[in-house]
């Protein structure tokens, strides 16, 4: 077997055989494949793609390339949920603590923010004393004792994936929907949950622009997950504007612990419900009520025991940048657009996200949302709300919220998108 053959072989259309997947995958990851060469295959695939029997051998080989973790031992059923991102989607946060509340385990590890973006364990990290790096002994610990325990993944489940995944974000193949798909679930699958809830995001805060390509990777990772015995759930879920009404780390922080305090904007408590529900389904749980468990305020009890656990401190005050400057409407009438990307970009040169994995972020930086589209606004009240360490780049920040407000005339007919546009299964 040879890398070049491989490579020809997608070039010129030809599907893949099991054996050369197997083969490819196992040399780029052990460095006998050099990463021009991994980068000329990904972008053979990203251009004449893959069928579902290459991804799915894909997948399983990039899990094979190191260890599996094992929940069997857990006395409940164990439930995790993966979003593909977006602008102020702070989800994971009271919907962890919530579906452990309700009967499941939730072993959620997650990623930090890249771009415009947010990273769940950059959110917690904004908490006092929080640690995202767990042992897998000490997360069992977590799970048996709490119920949910959200941390970084170890650098053993599946590392061709990690260096595959560096190698597309500087070859331009990032958009591949099989990559995207095999990547998302190699980790998932060799994770070891036993039930997966995807929240596909689409518009443009999202990764994916358009509803047909959402579905498409919906499906794919839906059928990915089937294949290797994960019962597997995609809701689509819209991100043309922010999440609730806060950008940035512990802001949206601050925002998750009212949703569990039975508060919070009416869309993050939707979409949390929503998946909650899923989650529970399909751990085997269609009876429990999670609208009951954040009214009676055992959800909020999980939450804190969760941070204490992972050493933070619940009750202490969250940092708050040293500098703020107000964002006014330009005229009275009817928001109909805050964009998603135009946010989140935004936010990111305010200091909430990085450009690099390396780069530093700011805890307080970020934007408050203080009107969403479809409400009505007076010229020159408050809109957003900016927040960081470094005001010099208030300019910049301010740039790329340019063309993502637009505010109709007063009577303006305008209804927001659905929080869920679709569901596969």
């Amino acid at each position: 077997m040879d890398a070049i053959s491989v490579i020809r072989a997608k070039r010129d259309r030809g599907r893949l055989t099991d054996e050369q997947i197997d083969w490819m995958i196992d040399a780029y990851t052990r460095g006998e494949v050099a990463d021009e060469q991994m980068s000329a295959l990904a972008m053979a695939i990203l251009l004449n793609g893959m069928d579902r029997a290459e991804i799915a051998r894909w997948t399983a080989a990039m899990i094979k390339s190191g260890k599996r973790m094992d929940f069997s031992s857990l006395p409940v059923p164990t439930a995790d949920k993966h979003s593909t991102g977006g602008v102020g989607d702070k989800i994971t946060l009271p919907l962890a603590p919530l579906v452990a509340a309700c009967g499941a385990a939730v072993p959620q590890l997650s990623g930090r923010g890249l771009g415009h973006t947010g990273g769940t364990l950059d959110k917690l990290e904004s908490i006092p004393g929080w640690r995202a790096l767990l042992s897998n002994d000490e997360m069992m610990d977590v799970l048996r004792n709490v119920g949910s325990v959200i941390c970084a993944a170890g650098d053993g489940l599946a590392p061709a994936d990690k260096k595959l995944y560096a190698l597309r974000d500087v070859t331009g193949t990032v958009e591949a929907i099989p990559l995207i798909a095999s990547s998302i679930m190699s980790k998932k699958i060799a994770e070891g949950t036993g039930s997966l809830v995807l929240d596909v995001k689409v518009g443009s805060g999202a990764f994916m622009k358009n509803i047909e390509d959402a579905r498409e990777l919906a499906s794919t990772m839906v059928g990915l997950g089937t294949d290797h015995g994960v019962k597997t759930v995609a809701l689509l879920t819209d991100m043309s504007t922010p999440l609730g009404l806060t950008a940035g780390n512990a802001l949206e922080v601050r925002e998750s612990v009212e949703v569990l305090a039975g508060g919070g904007p009416a869309d993050v408590v939707e979409l949390t419900l929503a998946l909650a529900r899923e989650m529970l389904a399909a751990a085997g749980l269609p009876d429990a009520d999670p609208a009951k468990a954040l009214a009676d305020g055992s959800a909020m009890d999980h939450w804190r025991r969760m941070i204490i656990a992972q050493g933070g401190d619940p009750d202490a005050a969250l940092p708050v940048a040293r500098e703020q400057h107000v964002v006014t409407a330009t005229a009275s009438g009817v928001l109909t657009t805050l964009d998603a990307y135009a946010v989140g970009v935004s936010a990111w040169r305010l200091g909430a996200g990085r450009a690099r994995k390396e780069d530093p972020v700011q805890a307080g930086a970020g934007i408050e949302m203080h009107a969403k589209p479809g409400d009505t606004v007076t010229a020159g009240q408050p809109l957003l709300t900016l927040h960081t360490d470094t005001p010099e780049k208030f300019d910049y920040a301010l740039a790329a919220l340019d063309g993502g407000i637009e505010i109709a005339a007063p009577g303006t007919d305008f209804t927001p998108n659905p929080i869920v546009l679709d569901r596969i299964a």
